[in-house]
């Protein structure tokens, strides 16, 4: 495809960065060398699902690619005791040196080897970038110093490494050492993944996904493909009364209340006293010991099952007014309040009639199922107003925002989390919305656009929708008959089944991923799509790679809770210069064993595309961009030249 030439006012425009011929050669000569170096190494995460711990410390290793380039670096030279120790003080370098000097282990002479070792591991990890990238990553209270240490001295001059050798010296006379350790370590973990992608799911069943935001707002490049979670808290963050239901239902049924409570300040202390007061006792379910405090602390775990009664009665009373404003949304079928018979203890779901768990609804009016209580709707006002006052909650929502999208095209990748929604025959579901029709990518544009106006605006029918995108049948974020209701009040698992999107099942087939994939301008046999959201599971044998490998499903059980289910903790993938692996991830111990033991994720590699030849910038997106702002610069060397357009010498 050819570049069109840029038009006279955008050529003045960038004469005002590059006024003279030699600015603007000197810019194309440094973008071509650009294009030339390695591809930037890229690391995809999904369904985080609040576990800190275990992200934490994948994120820390870039699932193995630092203890990759300390093997390749110190080879014959380092023990592998030597090497764990390097691995874990870059890891963790404040919490490794605290552990090291109780053992007596730091002395002039550690810190001396120490320091050098990371500054050659700084500096390996530095050529596959330019100066001025690598300087904009230093931390910038010893970039001067770091960006000496890393300029290599040649073969035979001495002067040089005597220059290094006496800053080194310097930084450990002058009691500097942990901070510059603390330093050069950030830089390593920095250098070794150029691009961070989250694809979905940062919230929920873990206690910690505010956590996790705080971590990412550190993360220079970074990007967020939403997942049905996220939706359902970012819709709670704009306001939406289900959506701020369906939140406070999770972290009571999970135990993770210390989210809502100590991470984002909404108190539960009402709906707690309400739940003690209105319903009877019910079944506990397990809860996961300091998970459970604040106003739930001293009640116990039958005090949890009766807020959790509490609080699916007000959700599906709410999910109920929402349905029946948007029968275009088809979720008639969700209408279960009305369809139960207390007398008889039964409810009729979809034709087939099921036992309830408890006939135990005081708030129920049989002539209006749907109406909340008075206690329920001063419930809910007061939720509303807390969520709304978060100040936290509200700046983690924006950088979801800023950082997020419902879908990203990236160096040939398709990134989702869900499902693009597809009929059996694999055709593209047609999905009816405020906009009309619609289907494929121009249905994803959408449900980022009513995101987004929901964020901005608060309109109600962008409220509702957050709430369809956190679980209706053509969500793409969730892509399935969500059966909330049935695991609450009917016992009987077989009712649990919930229906998914063909997309499903057809991720197994070439040819409909192909038509996926060319439905967003992607075609070639390099193409994948990459997403989360339905655990694979390996125990059973299942592979995360599907339809002959253009489909990799990274979701593999990084929550705790799917580790009997997967067998794993979790895929992540990893885009090198080199092609694409996976790695399946075992169960992360604790930091503090990493800390003490030196015990890392065991981690499996599986390479499953190889590049014929080493990839470079000029072979990805960036490259793209840069080859247009070559083509630009050259047209306004042109005009220089010519005469078109006169230099700006001062």
């Amino acid at each position: 495809m050819s570049t069109p030439t840029p038009d006279r006012r955008y050529l003045e425009l960038l004469s005002e960065k590059f006024p003279t011929i030699q600015a603007a050669y000197t810019e194309v000569i440094n973008l071509k060398a650009i294009l030339n170096l390695p591809k930037g190494t890229e690391h995809f995460m999904s369904d985080i699902h609040g576990e800190y711990e275990a992200f934490l410390h994948i994120l820390n290793n870039c699932s193995g690619v630092v203890r990759e380039r300390v093997r390749a670096t110190f080879a014959g030279e380092l023990t592998p005791r030597e090497q764990d120790d390097l691995c874990t003080l870059i890891y963790y370098p404040r919490e490794k040196l605290i552990r090291l000097k109780g053992e007596g282990v730091p002395n002039p002479s550690w810190y001396y080897q120490t320091l050098f070792r990371l500054v050659r591991l700084a500096r390996y990890l530095s050529g596959f970038y330019t100066r001025s990238k690598v300087r904009k990553a230093m931390p910038e209270a010893y970039a001067y110093i770091i960006d000496e240490l890393l300029r290599a001295s040649s073969v035979g001059e001495t002067s040089r490494h005597e220059y290094h050798v006496r800053i080194i010296e310097s930084i450990i006379e002058e009691g500097a050492a942990d901070d510059f350790i603390e330093s050069l370590s950030a830089l390593i973990k920095r250098l070794a993944v150029d691009r961070l992608h989250i694809v979905g799911d940062i919230f929920d069943r873990g206690a910690k996904g505010d956590r996790i935001l705080d971590r990412l707002a550190l993360y220079p490049r970074l990007d967020i493909q939403w997942g049905n979670h996220d939706m359902a808290w970012l819709g709670a963050a704009c306001g939406s009364e289900v959506c701020i239901a369906t939140v406070v239902r999770t972290c009571v049924r999970y135990g993770t209340l210390n989210i809502l409570e100590s991470g984002y300040g909404v108190p539960l202390r009402r709906l707690y006293r309400f739940a003690e007061r209105t319903y009877g006792q019910v079944g506990a379910r397990p809860v996961g010991g300091d998970q459970v405090h604040g106003a739930f602390g001293g009640a116990g775990k039958n005090a949890i099952s009766r807020a959790e009664r509490a609080i699916d009665v007000i959700l599906f009373k709410l999910e109920g007014q929402l349905i029946m404003r948007h029968p275009e949304l088809r979720m008639e079928g969700r209408l279960l309040l009305d369809k139960m018979d207390l007398a008889a203890g039964t409810v009729v779901v979809d034709g087939v009639t099921w036992p309830l768990s408890s006939v135990d609804f005081p708030t129920l009016d049989p002539a209006d199922p749907y109406a909340l209580s008075e206690e329920e709707r001063a419930i809910m006002d007061d939720l509303v107003e807390s969520f709304a006052e978060s100040d936290r909650l509200h700046r983690h929502a924006a950088f979801m925002y800023d950082h997020g999208s419902t879908y990203l095209v990236h160096n040939g990748n398709l990134l989702f989390h869900g499902c693009v929604p597809l009929e059996e025959d694999g055709s593209l579901r047609v999905v009816e919305t405020p906009e009309g029709p619609l289907a494929g990518k121009a249905y994803l544009d959408f449900c980022e656009r009513i995101a987004r106006r929901a964020w901005r605006t608060g309109d109600q029918e962008a409220l509702d929708w957050m709430w369809y995108l956190w679980c209706g049948w053509s969500s793409p974020f969730a892509g399935r008959v969500v059966k909330t209701f049935e695991r609450a009040f009917i016992p009987d698992k077989t009712s649990w089944n919930e229906p998914q999107d063909a997309y499903f099942r057809l991720n197994e087939d070439p040819a409909a991923c192909r038509h996926v994939l060319a439905e967003f301008g992607l075609e070639g046999e390099h193409c994948h799509i990459i997403n989360g959201h339905k655990p694979v599971r390996a125990i059973k044998g299942e592979s995360p790679l599907k339809a002959g490998g253009i489909v990799i499903v990274i979701d593999g059980g990084f929550c705790e809770a799917y580790h009997n289910t997967t067998g794993i903790a979790g895929y992540t993938l990893i885009s090198d210069p080199h092609g694409l692996r996976l790695k399946a991830h075992r169960p992360f111990g604790s930091i503090e064993d990493a800390l003490d033991l030196n015990a890392d994720i065991v981690s499996e590699t599986d390479r499953f595309e190889h590049a014929k030849a080493q990839l470079r910038v000029a072979d990805t997106d960036d490259g793209v961009k840069i080859r247009r702002q070559i083509a630009d610069l050259e047209a306004l060397l042109e005009a220089y030249r010519s005469g078109e357009m006169a230099e700006r010498r001062r």
